[in-house]
């Protein structure tokens, strides 16, 4: 008798199922030392054409891409920039602006006081809330430290309806 029967013997089902799997899967190599080929079962994780495995995979909302735009992709519509507000794009580290009805400008979403993404754009500022900094929507100067340098300004191409990252 195996060690697996004995086990299913004295064993509930779930149990000796469970304490089975552990046995195949923990046996290291047969008796004259060399390695075991995994269980039929237990199939090999999927590979990158590199050979390591590759990550797993999630579906991209349409609505926050898996990737961060390249230059020349569209980044968003005008329409959804708000007059005296703004939007903060995560993936590529940018916020878009708009102080004046069609005038648009871009910083850097990243703080200049410690490197934290800013989190909002309200009331005529850019806003971190990791320590409380505060950017004007219409230059990125620093409207409330503890931040001393204003955010960069990115470069944004707007045609018609839309802006892409130069």
């Amino acid at each position: 008798m195996t060690t697996a029967d004995a086990l299913a013997a004295a064993l509930p089902r779930r149990t000796a199922l469970l304490a089975g799997a552990v046995l195949v899967s923990g046996c290291g190599g047969g008796s004259d030392g060399t390695e075991e080929e995994p269980a039929a079962s237990t199939p090999a994780p999927p590979s990158s054409p590199a050979g390591s495995p590759a990550p797993p995979s999630s579906p991209a909302s349409p609505a926050s891409p898996a990737t961060p735009s390249a230059p020349g992709d569209v980044l968003a519509r005008t329409s959804e920039i708000p007059v005296g507000g703004g939007k903060i794009f995560k993936e590529e580290k940018v916020v878009v602006t708009q102080p004046e009805a069609g005038r648009f400008r871009a910083f850097s979403a990243v703080c200049t006081h410690q490197g934290c993404l800013v989190a909002t754009v309200a009331d005529g500022t850019i806003d971190c809330r990791c320590h409380g900094s505060r950017f004007r929507v219409a230059d990125g100067s620093v409207a409330a430290g503890p931040a001393t340098r204003p955010l960069p300004a990115e470069t944004i191409n707007v045609s018609a309806d839309t802006i892409t990252l130069a």
